[in-house]
């Protein structure tokens, strides 16, 4: 009796979770408004040799190639659990470097305003603590929304192509690391 509960419990547990990277469990399923969205993939960020932060992708359905994430459409989110702190002008410069390497120079600096926005946001909080979930999630009809630890931050930034190119930080043809790239899109790292 005792092995069955105790599976049955392993069980409950485990579907609660669709990951777990570098230690940080990952939500199987994410809620995004009224839209319920299922993990892609999730990976570790890694600068030298330290565990920078477990990143997660949801979409509302599965799909294998950044181009199809690109493009699609309807609520997505980005769950950053950090791994370690980092003060503001650590986090923000990657986001910057980021685009910068995955658009032109004109493109780069049309983003320039509103990816300053998600910087301020970031600067409020002043360091990003180990432990600290930071969301970044596309609401379709209102923009990005930046949330800290369950806690909403600032005003959506408007643009679905401003989220792209958020995206792009990590699956673009220039990704932030080629290993986390590939295990947001489902491949393991």
């Amino acid at each position: 009796m005792k092995k069955v509960l105790a599976s049955l419990l392993f069980l409950a547990s485990a579907s609660a979770f669709g990951a777990e990277v570098a230690g940080v469990k990952v939500a199987e399923t994410a809620r995004s408004g009224a839209t319920d969205l299922v993990l892609n993939g999730a990976g570790l960020r890694t600068k030298v040799f330290f565990k920078v932060y477990v990143l997660g992708l949801y979409l509302p359905a599965k799909k294998a190639a950044a181009a199809h994430i690109l493009a699609g459409v309807g609520p997505k989110r980005v769950a950053i659990h950090m791994m370690r702190d980092v003060d503001a002008t650590e986090f923000g410069e990657p986001l910057r470097q980021g685009i910068s390497d995955n658009h032109s120079e004109a493109e780069t600096k049309a983003f320039a305003p509103r990816l300053g926005v998600l910087v301020s946001l970031m600067s409020e909080v002043k360091t990003a603590k180990t432990g600290m979930v930071i969301l970044l999630d596309w609401i379709p009809g209102a923009g990005t929304q930046v949330v800290i630890d369950n806690q909403p931050r600032g005003a959506p930034i408007a643009g679905e192509d401003f989220y792209r190119a958020l995206l792009r930080i990590w699956l673009g043809d220039n990704p932030i690391s080629g290993d986390l790239k590939k295990a947001l899109l489902g491949q393991g790292s």
